[in-house]
């Protein structure tokens, strides 16, 4: 079978599809430095490099010892609202990461170059639902780093011929996520405040809509964009959008079944997209992308999981600018 690389192998997306893969009998290599992934998500068996994805000649090096037949990017930095306080390092992690991985690609005749984008490309002059033809307008600087990629990618395909697919996931959630980032997947983050017995966190009024979806959904479009579609682009996610203060709610229901009772609480706004959420139709009728999501079962399965994992400490960002940053991250 073929050797394929996975990028943030111990986070949501890398997690969940090299279980999938190694399933299907596929040789599987991660790279991951466990910044915001654990060791303890790594599928059993799996070779996991540590190396600094920012680091062009140990990338190189890697490429060259492994001779990799797919390229599944999923490392990134993920954090929109925050990117803005912290610029060089969002670039650094989601462009310069990124175009090292493009290079060593097309040195070592990688056969495709799959990359995980974002919904936030779209920004907030678009309407939602968001399709494919849309123009990309990112509000920050992640949104920003992420349409780079995206554009790289398609020079890198018209002057060496790198074959590649975009996909555009929102809000996935599930078992293996990073519930101790501050920062970013709200879900994630209401879980950890829940146990921690502290109150629900929500910005600005809550009328913010997005649609959360399960990762066990993309698993298998994902494998089919090993050998069709170059060059597409897809959007991946769930068709029904909740203001986060109905998704807050929920996760407070989910709470009660295991005897918590957290309250919410709403804070300042933050500059973001009021309404972010994507159509599909694209996915549905040329990956067969069938997005069963309930979200209710799914937040009562990452609250099993989060319970039975060790206690971890939840990071802070070193910022590179303070100015106008949120009283909550202060």
């Amino acid at each position: 079978m073929s050797k394929v690389l996975i990028t943030g192998i111990a986070g949501l997306l890398g997690s969940h599809f090299s279980r999938f893969l190694l399933e299907k009998g596929y040789e599987v290599v991660g790279i991951d430095d466990f910044s915001g992934g654990y060791e303890e998500n790594l599928a059993d068996g799996v070779f996991c490099s540590t190396l600094n994805l920012t680091d062009l000649e140990s990338v190189d090096k890697l490429f060259k010892e492994q001779k990799f037949d797919y390229v599944y990017h999923f490392a990134a930095y993920a954090a929109e609202g925050l990117s803005p306080f912290i610029r060089n390092f969002n670039y650094m992690n989601n462009v310069v990461a990124s175009a090292n991985l493009i290079t060593s690609s097309i040195n070592y005749d990688v056969k495709k170059f799959i990359f995980t984008s974002s919904n936030g490309v779209y920004g907030a002059d678009n309407e939602p639902p968001f399709n494919e033809n849309m123009q990309p307008k990112p509000i920050d600087p992640y949104g920003i780093a992420k349409y780079a990629v995206e554009m790289d990618l398609k020079t890198a395909h018209d002057q060496f011929g790198l074959n590649y697919s975009i996909i555009r996931p929102h809000n996935v959630v599930g078992i293996y996520q990073n519930i101790w980032d501050r920062y970013r997947n709200v879900i994630g983050i209401w879980i950890r405040q829940t146990m921690k017995g502290e109150a629900l966190t929500v910005y600005g009024d809550g009328l913010q809509k997005r649609a959360f979806s399960d990762m066990v959904y993309y698993n298998e479009p994902f494998e089919k964009l090993m050998t069709e579609f170059n060059g597409e682009i897809f959007n991946l996610g769930a068709d029904k959008a909740f203001t986060l203060r109905e998704t807050a709610e929920l996760v407070q229901k989910c709470a009660g079944n295991f005897g918590f009772k957290p309250e919410i609480v709403h804070l300042e706004p933050r500059h973001e997209a009021k309404y972010a959420y994507s159509d599909h139709t694209k996915a549905k009728k040329l990956l067969g992308f069938d997005d069963r999501t309930d979200l209710e079962e799914t937040v009562n399965s990452m609250f099993e999981w989060a319970l039975e994992q060790p206690e971890r400490e939840v990071k802070n960002m070193k910022y590179e600018t303070v100015k106008n940053i949120y009283g909550y991250w202060k």
